[in-house]
Parts: structure tokens; sequence; C-alpha cells
């Protein structure tokens, strides 16, 4: 069986949804413009060798439709001879596309994959234009399939009880962390300034997330009031912000790394996903991580540096509890409450910074993991080359 290693990885600046930078850009044209810097950056690579171009994407309809992968790769200006599919599985959507991209290669079925997520939640509403719920499911089946994001989160803080002001804690401490990692520049090697349109159609350049907060405060999250129950604990402040954005990763054989004398941020480990109660949806990675690990040969101890999606501060508190991970080596850059949550993208996205900062930090073992809409989690273990 080959290795899978990812060659590179970048992403755009992340930006807010509905009032941000991208408000009249193309997801599309930001996902072309990655691929080509990326490609830029390893110019001994050919891309005729492309396999397959996957694409995670939550709500694949409007520009995001009609396999958004495809046309990527044609705006990119791949070859036609590489393929291109969509893959969905919400916020794992990317990290799937990851993760099939390193199976293809370890099963010798593809030398290289271009891989990445996209989502413009400022032009394609969570949900999507015309969601049709089934009545059988509704009536018949598991109606907690169809439970609001919010909801799941105020079931953890009751089960796990975790209060307002811890969940506040967290979130200040992420935005605290982004900031601190903006003005040391840390994100540099990772973030590719992306061409943005103006209300005018005038173009500039843009390389800053927008969603980190330098004036976030205890004082003024603690002022907001709760999102999705009248007694409620979480807030749109220790949840994650609707956010546009992308990122994209090349993943190739560790023999034609070699060949075309390219050196890997990292290797594949092993991946897993896992099924859990809808209801309790945020508690994904408790179910993926330990298969992850048992793949790998792993205990949590060995792992140095952890990026965990913080689609919301309790939910990322109570998988920390459950599995007995010290905050200190997770997301030590921020994590999704500060720097936003492009839901197909976010996958990619937390792969790019872990990959970046294991090399910033000389780590040894890496996981990525999600919990996902509808009651899944994934997991995915890298070594750093």
């Amino acid at each position: 069986m080959q290795e899978a290693v990812i060659v590179d990885a970048v992403r755009s600046p992340m930006g807010r949804a509905l009032k941000g930078q991208y408000i009249h850009t193309r997801i599309d044209d930001i996902a072309a413009e990655l691929i080509k810097a990326l490609l830029a950056r390893s110019t001994s690579f050919n891309p005729q060798l492309v396999e397959d171009v996957l694409f995670g994407c939550a709500m694949p309809e409007g520009e995001q439709g009609l396999n958004v992968a495809r046309n990527i790769s044609f705006l990119a200006g791949l070859p036609l001879s590489s393929g291109a599919a969509t893959i969905n599985r919400f916020c794992a959507s990317s990290l799937t596309a990851l993760n099939h991209a390193a199976q293809a290669v370890m099963t010798e079925n593809g030398e290289a994959f271009v891989v990445g997520g996209i989502e413009s939640m400022s032009h394609v509403p969570m949900g999507g234009f015309n969601p049709s719920l089934n009545e059988k499911l509704m009536r018949d089946g598991n109606p907690d399939g169809y439970i609001a994001m919010g909801t799941t989160a105020e079931t953890l803080a009751s089960q796990y009880k975790i209060g307002r002001e811890e969940q506040d804690q967290f979130a200040l401490a992420s935005h605290r962390k982004a900031v601190s990692a903006m003005q040391q520049n840390k994100f540099a090697n990772e973030i590719v300034p992306i061409t943005i349109t103006a209300e005018d159609g005038s173009a500039s350049k843009t390389s800053k997330d927008e969603g980190p907060r330098a004036d976030s405060s205890l004082e003024k999250l603690a002022s907001l009031k709760p999102a999705f129950r009248k007694d409620g604990t979480v807030t749109a402040g220790n949840s994650s912000p609707l956010t546009d954005g992308a990122s994209v990763l090349l993943v190739m054989s560790k023999k034609l790394a070699k060949k075309l004398k390219l050196q890997p941020l990292a290797r594949v480990r092993s991946m897993a996903v896992a099924g859990v109660d809808p209801a309790l949806m945020g508690i994904g990675p408790v179910a993926a991580v330990p298969k992850a690990l048992q793949r790998a040969g792993l205990k949590m101890k060995d792992i140095d540096l952890i990026e965990l999606n913080e689609a919301f501060a309790v939910q990322s508190l109570a998988v920390l509890k459950e599995l007995g991970i010290d905050e200190k080596r997770v997301n030590i850059h921020g994590g999704a409450i500060a720097l936003g949550h492009p839901l197909g993208a976010s996958g990619a996205r937390i792969m790019t910074t872990l990959l970046h900062a294991m090399k910033e930090k000389k780590a040894k073992y890496g996981l990525a993991t999600m919990c996902v809409g509808g009651g899944q989690g994934v997991a995915t273990i890298v070594e750093r080359l």
C-alpha cells in the first residue's frame, strides 16, 4: 500500500458572511485562484498528473451547484483529463474529500489529487434555497436528523453541565489566540491573497481574516442574549459565525513527491468516521477520534497538536471533556469561533492550519476532527515529514 502525503495546503482569508469582503465575489472564483496559487508553489508538479479534483461543499446550490468541483477545475485551468467531484458531508465535506483522496492514493487508484472545500454563506443560505423535509422521517424515523444545530448545542450544555461563563471564556480565548496569530503573522504561509470585487465592479486584494475581534471581552460576551432558547447559554458570541471561505490541498503518493523533489508537509496516517445521536451531533469527534487513533497505532497522548472545529464553544468543551484533551494543544492559533466556519470549507481549513502549525512547532503528530450535522464525527491523523 502506498503512503499518501500532503505536499502543500493553502486557504483564503475568511470573510464575514452577508456583510463582509466576499459579498460581491463568487466562491468558485476564489477556489480557482487558490488552486493556481497552490500549484505555482510546487513548480516541479505537472497538473497533467491530477487524477481527480475533489471539493467539499455543504450547500451545493446556486453558484455552488452543478458539480462545482468541475467548474472550479475549469476556472483554474486544470487539464480536461482530470476528473472532478463535489462531496457533501455537511461541515466535514472537505475533510472527507481529503480522506477520499488519501484512500485512493493508498490503494494505488491515483497518484495525485487536488482537494479542498468551499462555502459562500453570503450567496447560499444555510439550509439551502428550498429545503424539503421527508414527512416519513419526521413521523416514523428520526426527526432529530433535521434538528437545529443551536438546539443540539443547548442539549450538550445541559447534559455536560457547561455553563455560560465557561462557554464565553472559551470563545474569548479563541479570539485572543487568533488575534495574536494574526499580529505575529502566523498565517502567512497558509493564506493566499484573494482578488475581491466591490459593488462598483472594481477589484482589489485581501489577505486578512475578518472574524477575529481584538476588542472582544467577557463583559461584551456576557451582554449577549441567548440565541436559541430564552433561558439558554448559547449565544452568537460563543458560537461560530456565518462565514465565506475556501481552502485547497495538494495530495499525492510519497513516491511521486520524492520523484518530483517535493517536500511534503505530512503523511496521512489514519482516518475515521462515526455516527452519533443527531440530538448530540456536536459530540461526533468522541466517536471518531478513538477509531482513528487505533488505526494509526497511537494514543491521545501521542498527538502534539489538534484542530477541533469550534461550531459552538459548548460543543468543543464537551468533546475535550470526553476525550480528556488538554486545551493547550488545541486550536493554538484560534478556532472557528474567531476565524469562522464556512461549512464545507472548514475541514480543509482546519487541516491547512494544522499542517502549518505543525511545521512551525516541529510537531510530529496532528489530529483534525469535526462534528457533523445529522450526528456524525470525522477524524484524520497526520504525521509531519
